[in-house]
């Protein structure tokens, strides 16, 4: 297990100590970072939260629980334990060593991708600043608060890539990466998806699903990567995004079975007077988020994603377990895309050019499996409603079908027809109003909101009522 030095400012496992010249521009980006936290942050004050910590890598004893004022929580700078006798798995590299340094001719690549990469992070804790004030309980307020500092450990990650990889440019990069403000018009986040808001726990619970669920993807695709560092850094932060999908995960799980319980103590569908959120309005929030996130993955089509795997940069989902000869050269692969007649359907493509596709549907099947945990939740509870992906066409802004409107069922629309009907499939400005009206804060230790159910078990072996986060 590598050792971690934890009595510096900048916890880690990348010899900082060593290396003075790094550590010095690490340290002078510290303040900045501090600085985006206090403007850019968590709006809610609190004195100190009960918070994972990253110390170390390894199987266990990787991670501290402790109460941690949020300003003073270690960010930290972890890579996965280094195998040396790695060898690059994919492309046109296929069983070389991988690389510890950045080959001149792939360097503006690999700093892009871990540009973009780092951009996503600081934005998520942006959109989700101001979701304190009104958290159903101290339980989720801490879930909350995780997240945002890990994905401020995780921009910490990429910059120090960025500051240990790319002199000048990878520093004026990370800066670049605090200037940038998700929804701002002058400078806003690289993504589209990091420009909406998250006004609500509703959306928070979806964004850390199907969102952060897309992160989970992006990562992997990287953890493949022939720079070693890079691989090291994403499978490191996968264990943490873990938790974060967690959070969406079992938040939505909670919502539709208080829904399910109001529904069926009082034998109505409408719920929303009871002070719950009513599952078509649930239908229409897991549309709009599983849509944006799709047009994360990019076009169904990409010459440059085909470059980056021929070149060893980023390889596909658990590249290593694919039974073919990671090359690619010769397969093909379906992908979607509108017909000459103007209809959804399929057509084939070299498998290099279609990699966006592969990992998106990767992707789509994770998705199905927390859409089958919440209908299950509502069998359980004897209701015959049913939640469910809309068709991939569906509300799309990048790529094949950008162009067109399409139905949750995937039936191609007229565009005086989409804007008639998609107040029925997207949250409107009612459903809005609706789920933010019962955005009530419960700040008080064992309580709870009505319109959600408690969580089976609490974090870390504590009980749901533990007092996991002290407000000022």
């Amino acid at each position: 297990m590598a050792v971690a030095d934890y009595a510096e400012k900048i916890p880690n496992n990348v010899d900082l100590r060593e290396d003075r010249r790094l550590q010095r521009a690490l340290e002078s980006w510290q303040p900045n970072f501090l600085n985006w936290w206090e403007s850019m942050g968590p709006t809610l004050a609190t004195r100190d939260v009960y918070l994972r910590t990253a110390v170390n890598v390894g199987r266990e004893g990787w991670a501290n629980f402790d109460h941690v004022p949020m300003r003073d929580y270690r960010w930290g700078i972890f890579l996965a334990e280094r195998n040396r006798d790695r060898r690059i798995a994919f492309g046109q590299h296929k069983g070389e060593p991988v690389w510890q340094q950045v080959p001149g001719e792939y360097r503006a690549d690999l700093q892009r991708l871990i540009v973009i990469q780092g951009d996503t992070e600081p934005a998520s804790v942006e959109q989700q600043r101001n979701l304190g004030a009104t958290a159903p309980s101290l339980y989720d307020l801490r879930n909350l608060f995780q997240v945002n500092v890990e994905e401020g450990r995780h921009l910490w990650a990429m910059v120090y890539l960025l500051h240990a990889y790319f002199g000048r440019d990878g520093r004026e990069e990370a800066e670049e990466l605090l200037r940038r403000n998700s929804g701002s018009v002058e400078s806003p986040r690289i993504l589209g998806a990091f420009n909406e808001e998250t006004p609500d726990w509703l959306s928070f619970f979806m964004f850390t699903y199907f969102t952060d669920r897309d992160g989970k993807y992006q990562l992997g695709t990287l953890k493949e990567s022939a720079f070693d560092p890079l691989s090291r850094t994403c499978e490191f932060m996968l264990k943490e995004e873990a938790h974060h999908m967690m959070v969406g995960t079992t938040g939505v799980d909670r919502v539709v079975e208080r829904t399910a319980q109001l529904m069926v103590e009082h034998n109505t569908d409408e719920v929303g007077p009871l002070g719950a959120i009513p599952l078509p309005v649930i239908q229409k929030y897991v549309n709009f988020h599983y849509s944006v996130s799709l047009d994360l993955f990019g076009s169904e089509t990409s010459t440059n994603v085909a470059n980056y795997f021929t070149s060893g940069l980023k390889g596909r989902w658990l590249e290593e377990r694919r039974q073919d000869d990671h090359q690619l050269t010769d397969d093909g692969i379906m992908v979607d895309t509108v017909t000459d007649s103007g209809e959804i359907g399929k057509t084939e493509v070299a498998a290099l050019v279609g990699l966006n596709t592969d990992l998106r549907r990767e992707y789509i099947d994770d998705c199905q499996s927390g859409v089958n945990r919440w209908n299950k939740i509502l069998e359980s509870a004897g209701l015959p409603q049913r939640l469910r992906l809309p068709n991939v066409a569906f509300n799309r802004k990048v790529g094949a079908f950008a162009g067109i409107e399409a139905s949750p069922e995937g039936e191609r629309l007229a565009a005086d027809e989409w804007a008639r009907r998609k107040g029925a499939w997207l949250p409107t400005d009612v459903d809005k109003t609706h789920v933010r009206s019962l955005m009530r804060p419960v700040h008080e230790r064992g309580k709870i909101a009505a319109w959600i159910a408690p969580p089976r078990q609490g974090i870390n072996g504590k009980p749901f009522d533990y007092d996991y986060v002290h407000i000022t």
